[in-house]
């Protein structure tokens, strides 16, 4: 067996600035994504059926538009064609692509066909029901022309095209046929993200990006090991007169078949996988930019597989930015003792993710100058009031302010690094304010911890905590402990200057 065996490692590292700057030509099946986060606490009495108790709703992007969400969280500029409905789940995605100015958007409104409209009913990080509204049927035929016209229209300019299709009607054999024919005339790769059991319609393309069921069903085949996903890729590639397959095989990675090459299995997968949805759009939107950037297709292969392996850590339809990617083999082998110090959009995600798995999120600040007794109270307090707990770090130029020039002993870096090390915190986030207002907002805690020496009404967030549904929580303090009073004690016993220099 012909299969080259590689390890994501640093080496990929200079790729990832290849992914930027190019325009990608995305047509398919554009979606809304709606989620409803509740808790369940009882069972409905007119039916063995649980109630969800509503507490909050989001909207994003779906299907052909979370491939743009992707494109442009990597960097990437996107002319998107697509329908949608004259509906209210329409007016949203038209607002959501008017506020990305990477978009250049010939999305066709239709005052018949709805948008697709996938519901989500979640509670405690699990979802509960799933309701699709939608129309299948493929599109009429002077739909297509119209699609068609957009097409012609909007590749000019494109670099590569994406075929996004979730079979909800827009891709038809016609469009399908007529793009790749369009791209094939200007030298521009066709990536396809399939759907359904006949692949013939995808014919000529260059690379298909099926999942293991979609390629066993396309095959007729059993697709249990890589090399069964390779023997199946060929098949393909030879019947279909394809480039290649990027075959997507969940835990087992990703298989890389190009014609008359060896494949490249890359096994790595995420550590934690919260959710599948939406992570081979973060993969065709990977390796669409990275093949635009010139990377080789087997190094394309292997950044697709890092982002989707990221992606499925998170809950969602979500998207993965370089800077990830680039933390992701940054980290290499070293996860389980990575550097908990992260940034404020981070920590942003990161309380969403963990709130949308039903965890209480807890925060707390300071600036955590020569650790004591008094803040590992203050934190394990803090800790026992979450589920997970965030804590702001004022910066060195913050402390200054606050404490004069003389402040802080130890920088951000070495006061950071010993929170960190601490087991009640799981993050830490390093703030340039005086105040961390701002972080607060952007974490959204539903637990804002202080010590007791301020009142709930002085709690920096404390009304922003209060007005989504949160709680403020005063910490008892540790009597006896005080940085401001240990610095005090410590240069009452320093040398005199002559006493210094005689020594």
């Amino acid at each position: 067996m012909d299969t080259e065996y590689i390890r994501m490692t640093s080496p990929l590292l200079p790729l990832i600035g290849k992914l930027a700057g190019h325009r990608v030509l995305c047509i398919g099946d554009i979606m809304l994504d709606r989620y409803v986060y509740g808790q369940v606490e009882r069972v409905s009495p007119e039916a063995p059926i649980p109630v969800l108790r509503e507490q909050r709703e989001s909207v994003t992007l779906g299907g052909a538009g979370n491939v743009v969400r992707n494109l442009v969280a990597l960097g990437g500029m996107v002319d998107l064609v697509g329908i949608v409905g004259q509906d209210s789940a329409g007016y949203e995605i038209a607002e959501q692509i008017s506020s990305l100015p990477q978009i250049a958007s010939y999305v066709l409104t239709d005052s018949v066909r709805p948008t697709t409209l996938k519901t989500r009913f979640v509670a405690n990080g699990q979802q509960l029901l799933r309701v699709d509204h939608e129309i299948a049927a493929p599109i009429s035929s002077d739909t297509e022309q119209q699609i068609l016209q957009r097409i012609e229209n909007a590749i000019k300019e494109s670099s590569i095209v994406i075929l996004s299709d979730y079979a909800k009607g827009v891709l038809t054999s016609t469009i399908i046929r007529e793009t790749i024919n369009l791209a094939k005339s200007k030298n521009l790769r066709v990536l396809v993200d399939p759907k359904g059991r006949d692949f013939s319609r995808y014919q000529g393309a260059s690379l298909l990006t099926p999942n293991r069921r979609e390629l066993s069903e396309a095959t007729s085949s059993t697709i249990a090991t890589p090399e069964d996903a390779e023997k199946a890729a060929r098949k393909l590639i030879s019947s279909l007169k394809l480039e290649g397959v990027l075959a997507k095989l969940g835990g087992d990675g990703v298989c890389l078949v190009m014609k008359d090459q060896p494949a490249l299995h890359d096994r790595a997968t995420a550590r934690e996988v919260y959710d599948v949805s939406g992570a081979g759009d973060t993969v065709v939107a990977t390796l669409a930019l990275a093949l635009a950037g010139g990377v080789p297709p087997h190094e394309s292969a292997s950044l697709a597989n890092i982002a989707g392996a990221i992606v499925v850590g998170k809950i969602g339809t979500a998207t993965v930015a370089r800077e990830e990617l680039e933390r992701e083999l940054l980290r290499g082998d070293s996860w389980q003792g990575a550097d908990k110090t992260i940034d404020r959009a981070q920590a942003a995600e990161i309380a969403e993710r963990w709130r949308k798995q039903g965890l209480k999120v807890g925060f707390t600040n300071g600036c955590f100058d020569l650790l004591h007794p008094g803040h590992i109270s203050l934190l394990r307090q803090a800790r026992a009031a979450c589920d997970k707990l965030i804590v702001g770090l004022n910066s060195d130029n913050s402390v200054r302010r606050l404490k004069g020039e003389s402040r802080p002993i130890q920088n951000e870096a070495s006061r950071a690094t010993v929170l960190a090390s601490i087991g009640h915190v799981e993050k830490v986030v390093v703030f340039e304010e005086d105040t961390p207002i701002e972080l607060i907002k952007a974490i959204r805690p539903d637990v804002l911890v202080k010590g007791a020496d301020y009142k709930v009404e002085q709690v920096v967030g404390g009304d922003l905590v209060k007005s989504w549904g949160g709680e403020v929580r005063l910490a008892k303090l540790e009597d006896g402990h005080s940085t401001t009073a240990t610095i005090s004690r410590l240069r009452k016993k320093e040398p005199s200057s002559q006493e210094t220099t005689s020594s």
